[in-house]
């Protein structure tokens, strides 16, 4: 497949109601809350340490990632854990996900990170393939009714 060419911009006031405005199919609603629901929940939970970026192609905003940065406690304290993960429904199925999972997993760990973890709702249609296709696997931990997973670099 050929690379999408994503890249991550912070968002700032430019940007904020595009980003805002990005949306995942219907079905796909019950397993990732909106932009605008993440970032009230990054505001309002700063001990996470919040991370984010909306995802690009070109000029056009097609997704938006959070990860709770290496927080200072709680049960994913000092590790890199992936929050939301989000491509708007027109720009699914083209490789930006994975290749925004690329990306992250490389910012992550040029941070010294040796692995990287996400977590997840079952049900039809949940993101398990995309994750277990791209090297996730699960921990065998259960967060707040989600199955954690763990993608694990190799050593370098």
């Amino acid at each position: 497949m050929k690379s999408p060419g994503v890249h991550l911009r912070e968002i700032t006031d430019d940007n904020r109601d595009a980003v805002r405005a990005l949306r995942v199919r219907r079905r796909q609603k019950q397993f990732v809350a909106s932009v605008s629901k993440s970032l009230k929940e990054a505001a309002k939970k700063p001990e996470t340490n919040p991370w984010y970026r909306a995802m690009y192609v070109g000029d056009e905003p097609v997704g938006f990632v959070m990860l709770s940065w290496k927080p200072p406690s709680g049960p994913y304290q000092g590790r890199h854990f992936i929050w939301r993960l989000l491509v708007d429904k027109r720009h699914q199925r083209k490789g930006i996900g994975r290749e925004t999972l690329t990306q992250i997993a490389a910012l992550v760990r040029a941070d010294g990170a040796t692995e990287l973890l996400t977590s997840y709702d079952p049900g039809e249609g949940e993101p398990w393939p995309f994750y277990r296709k791209f090297g996730f696997e699960p921990t065998g931990e259960i967060d707040d009714g989600e199955i954690v997973l763990r993608l694990v670099f190799p050593e370098q």
